[in-house]
């Protein structure tokens, strides 16, 4: 028996001996946090469960469609509960002080497919060749031996679509396409899900996408791309940071870079920093040296300055980790 094999068992007694569970996963959640945390929502009440998801920051515009997506919490209900899934984190403090804090909690389950995440669950389901979070939540409902109704295929199904990169990224594996297939003999309609996700979007964000397009920065070698928002362009656009999502693909897809990065800043003087790469860097390595993580292809990290010091302490760490 495998070590997440054990793990799974030991998650799917939790869920028949527990009764009352909170859901919750990453602030500035995205596809996969969504519709990971949905799923399980979806499948612990068709069973019965009393279920309440919390996320610290709002559902974002093109995951509305998800079933239960409405019914999300942004603040933390003043009750107890038996069980918290924290899906997705990477570490536990991105799950917000109102849910590491909480001591109505009884005990919390980890569910994630970060390299190198925190174990910070009495259950810590955690496999970085996962193609999304999603695809564990998948292996949950089978190990339990029940069937994948429809408002969780959906759920499934988007999160492993986005998170794979509509499987354009090395993370879609045979699994990913399995469960996809699945989720479409459930009657998941592909089309509808990349209309919601993909071609439904707000004004406000092509107004900020145009903006960060305008500071697009290549290395000299051609290898290393950027863009940028800044508070400012916030304010400009009246767009918000749940506007970004998939921003870091536009230098990603340029022929020739090896690494794409998005600097977006979240204070004065702090930027968060994402990376992708399409294979040839490790940007884990990269990130953890500005104390972040993440995968080989993704990952991110907080460095602060200025962001002409910023970009230059980025880039010039990549350059030396060549």
């Amino acid at each position: 028996m495998t070590a997440t094999t054990a793990e799974i068992k030991r998650i799917v007694a939790e869920i028949e001996q527990a009764q009352s569970f909170l859901v919750t996963s990453h602030e500035s959640p995205d596809p996969d946090a969504v519709g990971s945390s949905l799923a399980l929502a979806n499948y612990l009440t068709a069973r019965g469960k009393d279920v309440t998801v919390y996320l610290s920051d709002p559902v974002p515009d093109n995951c509305t469609f998800l079933p239960m997506a409405d019914q999300v919490y942004g603040e933390m209900p003043e009750r107890d509960f038996d069980v918290c899934f924290v899906l997705d984190v990477g570490e536990f403090r991105r799950a917000g002080k109102a849910v590491t804090g909480n001591q109505r909690i009884g005990r919390f389950i980890n569910v994630d497919h970060h390299l190198g995440c925190e174990n910070f669950g009495v259950c810590n389901l955690i496999d970085p060749k996962a193609s999304a979070t999603a695809a564990l939540i998948y292996r949950i409902i089978r190990a339990a031996g029940d069937e994948v109704d429809f408002p969780t295929a959906l759920c499934i199904y988007t999160a492993i679509l986005s998170d794979t990169g509509s499987f354009h990224y090395s993370n879609s594996d045979p699994e990913a396409f399995a469960i996809a297939g699945e989720m479409i003999g459930k009657g998941v309609n592909a089309w509808s899900v990349n209309e919601n996700l993909y071609e439904s979007e707000p004004l406000q964000r092509i107004a900020l996408l145009a903006l960060a397009l305008s500071d697009l920065t290549v290395s000299l070698s051609g290898e290393y791309a950027s863009v940028t928002v800044t508070l400012d362009m916030y304010q400009k656009t009246g767009a918000n940071a749940q506007d970004t999502d998939r921003f870091i693909n536009y230098p990603r897809s340029i022929k020739g870079v090896q690494v794409a990065l998005f600097f977006r800043q979240v204070d004065e003087g702090l930027f968060k920093v994402g990376f992708r790469s399409k294979g040839k860097v490790d940007v884990a390595a990269v990130s953890a040296s500005f104390g972040g993580g993440g995968h080989h292809n993704a990952a991110g990290c907080m460095v602060r300055g200025t962001l002409a010091e910023v970009k230059a302490q980025v880039f010039d760490r990549l350059e030396q980790m060549r």
